[in-house]
């Protein structure tokens, strides 16, 4: 059975998602960080809103962890880049509150425009300053988004609905996307020049942090307003304070800060800043909602295998999880094998292609490509799984090609795993068969069937007569029993395959002196 640790407060429906499908589910809110990495090595799963810190050091003490689920959109609470490395999936639920975050920021952007804390404090100390609070309307005015994803997209159609102009700085928004929208792309530049409103929707990334540096705001047109209820640390706060002061932008309104919580800024004493505790997704309908879509979304990986808004690795739906499932054991395999015939005398491996040929062409190709990767750089590299294994190959220049055929062969599908190396090109290919059992169907273009078995031998050798009796000889002499018997050669007299499963791992000594044999050219033990 599955176990998962909740380390942030989550909804009890939550938690019952877990418990009703089988997975034994831990409530542990509150826990400091050397409490957290105490108890969280037997766990399979963390569960966590912003609260808990998904570091280095934690990951470090889960041995067994599998999936981070971030209850909400940003993850820069968890180190992604460790977690990747330890081959654990770390995914969000971007749809869960994008609503109530978009509607935070348009109600901070009608708070700014027409001065509603501050009228509403004055009012409320028995004042009645009906002159001094003199506001500006939406209507027409130009509302620049920086990120028009999920969250930003919703933006501008309420935005488009007040009957604003709307314009986007984003480097993934296509044209199409933009046309669609209804918004203006433009860069970001241009963006500041033009805006009467800013309003940030980008996530916090070495590239993004302090996006709206110093030069960037006072850049901003004179009189503009800014609204951020994405991340701190987008914006330079000290000198957002500074060009508030000096009257260069007229008024911010902020639900995130750099620091939070955020107990003191610069920007607490102005009058034109509001400032709300990070209350974007604070809503009894957005945290029940990804509290329960980031439940079945862990329980749907640890059960079935399914990936959903995964952060680093390929989407699998719960519907193509069991077709995808026989397929994946296959591209393992067929890459575990290339990586164990890969010897160190072969050099660095330069590029792994992957091909699909009939029924294998018409599936989602990526999670089957990621665990080619996994099964062949596991056997040079330890622990290697489909999460970390693009990533590996990605740092160490390992060219990574899929290739999908639309011919059918002789088999109702195919795939082939070739690793090209400094010094050859190897390639081995497998099918399915019975219900959905892998079977090996090639070897470096020669034709060898055998089923995957946990020891095997594979001999290359000289095509002459005697191979055969001088190699049982030699494994019947040590006690080796043969399970199965594969043959295969390129042409009659030519380079042959040996492919032999054993009840059991072959001993070095035996394994030099098969070496030693006349003919063989290589051996190499196998294991699956």
């Amino acid at each position: 059975m599955p176990k998962v640790l909740i380390s942030d407060k989550l909804s009890p429906a939550a938690v019952e998602i877990f418990r009703r499908r089988g997975i034994s589910v831990d409530v542990r809110p509150g826990l400091s960080p050397a409490e957290l990495r105490a108890v969280i090595a037997p766990y399979d799963g963390l569960a966590v809103r912003s609260a808990t810190k998904v570091t280095r050091e934690l990951l470090e003490a889960a041995p067994n962890l599998k999936v981070v689920g971030r209850a909400g959109i940003g993850v820069d609470n968890v180190d992604v880049t460790s977690a990747t490395a330890r081959g654990v999936v770390v995914m969000n639920t971007p749809y869960g509150n994008a609503i109530t975050t978009a509607e935070h920021a348009i109600a901070m952007m009608f708070a700014l425009a027409r001065q509603i804390p501050e009228a509403s404090a004055s009012t409320k100390a028995g004042k009645w300053e009906k002159n001094r609070f003199m506001g500006v309307e939406l209507f027409g005015k130009t509302l620049g988004l920086i990120g028009c994803g999920n969250i930003g997209s919703i933006v501008a159609d309420r935005a488009l609905g007040l009957k604003m102009k709307v314009v986007a700085f984003d480097p993934f928004l296509s044209e199409g996307r933009a046309l669609e929208l209804g918004v203006e792309k433009v860069e970001l530049a241009e963006l500041l020049e033009r805006a009467d409103f800013v309003s940030l929707h980008a996530p916090l990334t070495e590239q993004t942090r302090n996006i709206l540096s110093r030069e960037r705001l006072f850049g901003m047109k004179k009189g503009a307003r800014l609204i951020n209820c994405a991340r701190g640390g987008l914006v330079d706060e000290a000198a957002l304070a500074d060009a508030l002061r000096e009257g260069h932008l007229a008024g911010a309104a902020l639900d995130v800060f750099e620091t939070e919580p955020a107990t003191e800024s610069p920007l607490f004493a102005l009058e034109n800043v509001v400032c709300t505790p990070h209350l974007g997704a604070a809503t009894a309908e957005a945290q029940e909602n990804v509290a329960l879509q980031i439940a079945d979304q862990m329980a749907d990986f640890l059960l079935t295998g399914a990936v959903s808004n995964a952060i680093n690795m390929p989407s699998v739906t719960a519907e193509e999880a069991p077709r995808l499932k026989p397929y994946m054991e296959l591209a393992r395999l067929l890459g575990s094998m290339a990586g164990q015939l890969t010897a160190a005398r072969d050099g660095a491996i330069r590029a792994i292609r992957v091909e699909y040929e009939g029924h294998a062409a018409e599936l989602n190709h990526r999670p089957l490509t990621a665990a080619a990767l996994a099964g062949t750089l596991a056997p040079l590299m330890g622990a290697v799984n489909m999460v970390n294994a693009p990533v590996l190959a990605r740092e160490r220049g390992i060219e990574v090609a899929e290739t999908v055929h639309e011919r059918h062969g002789d088999y109702a599908t195919l795939l082939r795993v070739t690793v090209v190396t400094d010094r050859q090109e190897r390639s081995v290919a497998g099918t399915l068969v019975g219900h959905g059992r892998p079977r090996l169907v090639e070897i470096k273009g020669i034709a060898v069937e055998a089923d995957f078995a946990p020891h095997m031998l594979y001999v290359t050798n000289q095509d002459r007569p005697g191979f055969i009796g001088r190699f049982g000889t030699a494994l019947a002499n040590a006690g080796i029993n043969i399970a199965t018997f594969h043959l295969g050669r390129a042409a009659p007299g030519g380079d042959a395959i040996c492919l032999v499963s054993l009840d059991g791992p072959i001993p070095e000594p035996v394994l030099a002196e098969v070496r030693a044999l006349p003919l063989v050219v290589q051996a190499t033990p196998l294991r699956f």
